[in-house]
């Protein structure tokens, strides 16, 4: 792979991330504006579990090891939970 590829492809999932990102802060924010804390922590929980879920049970990548999907699947895992518990509830 190029140097040029190389940064192609970083940038390209930087670009994923930070959209990704941006996309949840949003879901997050309406659901921390519809309840109390009990509420919101539950949500962003159940979205966690069925985010993880999704990933074990759904995500099929074609022409790839078994090595491969299982790293890809658990970094995936650990990306949403990191994301996920990164929000707190700080209504004043």
């Amino acid at each position: 792979m190029t140097k040029e590829a190389s940064a192609e492809l970083q940038a390209i999932n930087t670009a994923w991330q930070i959209a990704i990102q941006e996309i949840l802060r949003v879901v997050v924010r309406d659901i921390y504006m519809t309840g109390d804390e009990p509420a919101f922590r539950s949500q962003v929980k159940r979205i966690e579990e069925t985010a993880v879920d999704s990933i074990y049970t759904g995500l099929v990548l074609r022409g790839t090891d078994e090595w491969t999907q299982v790293l890809v699947k658990e970094k995936a895992s650990n990306f949403v939970t990191t994301l996920l518990t990164s929000f707190t509830y700080d209504k004043v």
